[in-house]
């Protein structure tokens, strides 16, 4: 368990990225012993260095947050995603199930093609339909066949206080340009970095192991999430909707890739708050303007 105190020690791959500087805060708030590392203080893709450190910390816990997320260039670079989100994690894996330490893998729902055109629950059939996709879904097989006391969590959309996001480049594109063309034949749910690390914390105080979709309730288009961040923003802005033809990128996206949190329920864990509210609280807690 992990208690206010005690000696639960937590290690946080990625801790530079989104995610991973959520995280670090909210467990240092809730005085529980952290150690953040970012890319240029753990190569992942080294496993003796990966075996070398973990063993060195002894960490109970490891949410593993690091990750290549440069979708678009993973279609050019393929080895190098590979390398860090499939073999890196293999390499995190190994070194957690050497230490008896708990695992958290972040992982994505472009592991599902988007073709259904309905949710995607955690035993839904993945079919990635780019590079990043199907290097993460690697990433969550090599979980699986190196360590068992583990959570995987397929997220999507994040956004959150650190790190550019998409919330950030509308306020920025909308106050520079009063209008935004936006994809409307893209749908999903948005997921706050706040609300996302503060399940994973509550997760890993369980033994509830296994794979779980955590994302904000509630799905929209991008054009519909854009549509929202300027009205709650308050800020007039002409949101024109264009389909993904219109704005051709090397990586395919899943057209349809809302998940639904069936492990969340069957393991009691509370759900999380809709998408629109998650989007009001980080509008008032960390606009800058």
């Amino acid at each position: 368990m992990i208690r206010s105190g005690s000696r639960e020690r937590i290690l946080v791959t990625g801790a530079g990225g989104q995610l991973g500087k959520e995280l670090v805060q909210l467990l240092k708030v809730k005085n529980i012993e952290v150690y953040g590392l970012a890319r240029d203080q753990l190569d992942i893709t080294d496993c003796d260095t990966v075996l070398k450190q973990v063993e060195q910390l002894s960490p109970t816990a490891i949410i593993h947050a690091a990750a290549y997320t440069q979708v678009d260039r993973a279609e050019a670079e393929p080895e190098i995603a590979f390398r860090c989100n499939a073999i890196g994690t293999r390499n995190v894996a190994v070194a957690a199930a050497k230490v008896g330490a708990k695992l958290v893998y972040v992982s994505t729902d472009y592991v599902f093609d988007g073709s259904e055109g309905s949710s995607y629950n955690e035993w839904s059939k993945t079919s990635p339909i780019n590079v990043y996709g199907q290097s993460k879904l690697a990433g969550e097989q090599f979980v699986r066949h190196h360590h068992n006391r583990f959570f995987i969590v397929r997220t999507s959309w994040v956004y959150g206080a650190y790190g550019n996001n998409f919330v950030k480049t509308m306020l920025k594109l909308g106050a520079e340009h009063g209008a935004v063309r936006v994809v409307e034949d893209q749908v999903g749910s948005p997921t706050y970095t706040y609300d996302l690390a503060m399940t994973i914390i509550a997760m890993l105080q369980t033994e509830k192991y296994g794979l779980y979709h955590i994302s904000n309730t509630g799905k929209c288009s991008w054009f519909e999430f854009a549509q929202e961040i300027f009205k709650q923003a308050k800020m007039e802005v002409q949101v024109t909707p264009i389909s993904t033809s219109d704005m051709p990128r090397p990586a395919a996206r899943p057209a349809y890739s809302v998940m639904e949190p069936v492990m969340l329920r069957l393991n009691d864990f509370p759900l999380l708050p809709t998408w629109q509210q998650a989007l009001h609280h980080y509008l008032q807690n960390n606009r800058t303007d």
